[in-house]
C-alpha cells in the first residue's frame, strides 16, 4: 500500500517571530498572510479574542489551500481582562508599559491548525503569566529606543532586551511568549495526522 504524501504546511502569518519559531521544527512550510481583521468584537475578552483570531487566520488561508495544513496563531496581552494589542507607535508603547509596570500580565497565545479537505480544525491556548518589574519611565524609554517592539503585543519582546522588563515568567510552553507555542503546535500537527518526528 502506497502512503499518501504528507500534507503541505502553511503558516498563516507574516510574523518573522513565528516563522523563526516554526523553523525550529525543521519541517518544510510556506508563509501566506491571512489578512484577517484583528479588531476585538464588542465585549470580547483577551482569551476568546486570541482563540478566535488564531482560528480565523488559519481558516482564511485554508479556504484558498484546502489540501494543506494551515497554522494560525495570535497573541493578546491580557491586563486585568483588558486586551492590549500591538502598540504600533512609540507613544502607545510607552503608555502600555507604564500601565503594566509592577503588574501581572497574561499573554494569551493561541494556535490553530486547520485542514479544510479533512475537516480538521482545532485550537489550543498557551497562556503565559508574566510579572513585570516596577519600571521607571527612563527604563521604559531606554528599552523602547533600543528594541522598538511596536509590532509586539503589549510592547514586550522577551526574546530580546525585553527580558530585562520582567521579574518572572510562568508557563508550560516556553515559546508561547514569543508568539507560537511549539509544544501545542506539535500536538495539533500530530492530531491532524502529521507527526513532527
Amino acid at each position: 500500500m502506497i502512503k499518501p504524501p504528507p500534507r503541505q504546511i502553511i503558516l498563516a502569518s507574516t510574523s518573522v517571530y513565528r516563522r523563526q519559531l516554526l523553523e525550529r521544527l525543521r519541517l518544510p512550510f510556506t508563509v501566506i498572510a491571512s489578512h484577517v481583521d484583528e479588531a476585538a468584537l464588542p465585549g470580547e475578552g483577551p482569551e476568546p479574542l486570541a482563540r478566535r483570531l488564531a482560528l480565523a487566520k488559519a481558516q482564511a488561508v485554508a479556504a484558498q489551500h484546502p489540501e494543506c495544513l494551515v497554522i494560525g496563531s495570535d497573541q493578546v496581552a491580557d491586563l486585568h481582562d483588558e486586551a492590549l494589542g500591538k502598540p504600533g507607535t512609540h507613544a502607545r508603547a510607552v503608555a502600555q508599559l507604564q500601565r503594566m509596570r509592577g503588574q501581572t500580565v497574561i499573554f494569551q497565545t493561541a494556535v490553530a491548525v486547520v485542514c479544510q479537505a479533512s475537516g480538521f480544525a482545532q485550537t489550543e491556548l498557551a497562556p503565559v503569566k508574566v510579572q513585570f518589574k516596577d519600571l521607571t519611565d527612563d527604563q521604559i524609554e531606554h528599552y523602547l529606543l533600543a528594541e522598538q517592539p511596536y509590532d509586539c503585543a503589549g510592547s514586550a519582546k522577551s526574546e530580546g532586551l525585553g527580558i530585562a522588563l520582567l521579574a518572572r515568567i510562568d508557563n508550560d510552553d516556553p515559546t508561547a511568549l514569543v508568539g507560537l507555542p511549539l509544544i501545542r503546535t506539535c500536538q495539533l500537527l500530530e492530531a491532524a495526522g502529521f507527526p513532527v518526528l
